[in-house]
């Protein structure tokens, strides 16, 4: 399950932007999450609420927001929103989509005291 190490990653950042920012705790935690990341949301609510057990962000909510995945057709050039990765290219039927966003995993914002 690689949403542990995701969910140990965002908590790695979080205590790094509380080193440099000088807040004490996190209340609430906005990540976002692309479409195509492979990244299975409640199994992320799971891991995120292991991991922040005993931290800075014990307890804190956790929002999860989605973002499309964006496609580029290295046939034609097209670039549409695709829901897959290998989806066919709507304009030409081809299926040499390349991923040029929504495969990705960050920490949006966080609310802290």
């Amino acid at each position: 399950m690689h949403e542990m190490s995701l969910a140990e990653s965002a908590l790695q950042i979080i205590k790094d932007a509380a080193h440099t920012q000088g807040f004490k705790r996190v209340k609430k935690v906005w990540l976002e999450i692309g479409q195509l990341s492979c990244v299975e949301k409640e199994a992320m609510r799971f891991c995120f609420d292991t991991v922040v057990k005993d931290s800075i962000a014990d307890g804190a909510q956790l929002e999860i927001i989605e973002t499309a995945g964006q496609g580029r057709c290295t046939h034609c050039g097209s670039e549409t929103r695709i829901a897959t990765l290998y989806e066919a290219c709507p304009q030409c039927g081809s299926y040499g989509m390349q991923v040029i966003a929504g495969d990705a995993m960050r920490v949006k914002e966080l609310e802290v005291e």
